[in-house]
This record gives C-alpha cells, sequence and structure tokens, in this order.
C-alpha cells in the first residue's frame, strides 16, 4: 500500500498546504513531505492525528470503506493548536472538507490576532466572554459578551482583544480557512 499517496490525495481533497496541516498535527512541512513521498513511515497515533484532521480515520484509511457522515462531535474529537497569546479549538474534526469550520478562538488580553488578507467567503462570529475590536478594512467594532459579528472576507481583517480578561469566540468561515 502507498501511504504517502494516499495521504497527499487526502490532504488536496481537503484543501490543505503541507504546512497546514503540518500545523495541525505539530508536525514539520518537511515531515509531511516525508511521508507523502513515502520517504518514511508515521508511527500509528501520528497516522491517526494526520488523518482526524484530514476528516478520516485507520480504518476508511486502509479497508477503503466510506466512512459514514459524522453528525455529533464531543470533546474527545475536537483538536487544538495553541499559541503565545492565543488557542484555536476545532470543532468539527472534519470541517476541512465541509463548507463551513467551527472553531473556538481563545484570545489572551492584549492580544492581537495577525492581519487576514482579503480572501473568498464570509465569517462569522459570537463573543462567548470578553471585549474584543473586530478590525475589517480598517473600521473599527468593538464586541462584548453576547454580540455577535458577521462579514466578507473581501477586506483586511483582524481581531484583538482589548479587555483585561481573555476573550472567548465561536467563529464560523465559510469556506473553511483556519
Amino acid at each position: 500500500m502507498n501511504i504517502g499517496i494516499k495521504l497527499k490525495e487526502l490532504r488536496l481533497k481537503a484543501g490543505l498546504t503541507q504546512e497546514e496541516l503540518a500545523d495541525r498535527c505539530e508536525l514539520t512541512k518537511g515531515y509531511i513531505s516525508q511521508l507523502e513521498n513515502d520517504l518514511t513511515s508515521p508511527s500509528i497515533a501520528t497516522l491517526e492525528n494526520i488523518l482526524l484532521a484530514l476528516g478520516s480515520n485507520i480504518k476508511s484509511f486502509f479497508g477503503g470503506i466510506k466512512e459514514e457522515e459524522k453528525v455529533v462531535f464531543r470533546d474527545s474529537d475536537y483538536f487544538e493548536k495553541a499559541a503565545d497569546n492565543h488557542r484555536i479549538i476545532w470543532l468539527v474534526t472534519n470541517s476541512q472538507k465541509n463548507e463551513m469550520e467551527p472553531i473556538i478562538l481563545e484570545l489572551n488580553s492584549g492580544a492581537k490576532m495577525d492581519d487576514d488578507m482579503p480572501h473568498e467567503g464570509e465569517e462569522f462570529g459570537y463573543i462567548l466572554s470578553g471585549t474584543v475590536v473586530l478590525n475589517i478594512g480598517g473600521k473599527s467594532y468593538e464586541l462584548h459578551k453576547g454580540d455577535t459579528f458577521y462579514y466578507t472576507a473581501d477586506k483586511i481583517h483582524y481581531i484583538e482583544n482589548t479587555g483585561k480578561e481573555k476573550a472567548e469566540i465561536i467563529w464560523v468561515t465559510s469556506p473553511p480557512n483556519f
């Protein structure tokens, strides 16, 4: 079985670059490249982690069995990426192949996300806690717990936490972007 080619096919189908997949799995882009070129073999745990990020699993990967569409996602299904000033929790593990990608963004006090360049799609958010400022195309909007936002992503945009506490946001992008 040619694991590398199958992984690459799944990655491309999910619309991820090697770097994006590596980032989600806390691996390096070079390692993903080596896997796809069959220059190395992953451990079972690493393969399971990669397949989870690609919306698949070991059984369907090796058995060629079409997996029944997953409808319910539990805390144990989520995966996350933490950085110095924020944490992203993917709520739907196979969202990269779907039309929408829901996450929870936890943004520390005083933190600012990088500028997101204009791209295709729309974004929606619900502020679970904290105070944030959403910047879209040079305009700023202050948001508090219970507020929502919705915009087309055709302008430079970013969010920053201007409050004294950590902010939590449910954020949905369409198409998937995180």
